[in-house]
């Protein structure tokens, strides 16, 4: 789907708040509240938009600790790893990557202690390495229009 520049403004106006009426978001992009939804629909539809989510504070909810680990696979676990990464509520995102490391996990823990026994859990498959996130800089989901 070819995404025109309406569309690109309903996005921009979806992914700050997924909860605004159509009539809202009719309003700042100066179209009807239908045409909003008809438009919604088409994006849905396509795939443009895959799903509306809750976003919920791992710090609020006693997760005081994020960290960003790499995992170089040792031969012959790849496979394995990838069936059990889908397995541990503390991974946020995982992510395929080229060069010396396989992967890079991005992962909420409650403490240090937790971070250990997670590391101990990974390192069955592969060596790794582990940073503390001491802050947020960029703190979004929102994809935006490239040029």
């Amino acid at each position: 789907m070819k995404l025109d520049a309406l569309n690109w403004k309903i996005l921009q106006c979806l992914q700050k708040n997924a909860r605004q009426s159509n009539a809202e978001i009719g309003r700042i992009v100066g179209i009807s509240s239908p045409a909003v939804s008809e438009r919604i629909k088409k994006m849905e539809d396509a795939g443009v938009i895959t799903d509306y989510i809750t976003v919920v504070s791992p710090f609020e909810v006693g997760y005081q600790l994020t960290a960003i680990i790499t995992l170089r696979a040792f031969m012959g676990k790849l496979k394995p790893f990838l069936n059990k990464v889908k397995t541990y509520d503390e991974v946020q995102n995982c992510y395929r990557i080229t060069g010396n490391e396989n992967f890079v996990l991005e992962v909420v823990l409650k403490n240090q202690k937790h971070l250990e026994t997670f590391i101990d859990q990974l390192i069955r498959y592969g060596e790794t390495k582990t940073q503390i996130v001491l802050s947020h800089v960029v703190e979004n989901a929102v994809v935006k229009k490239l040029n």
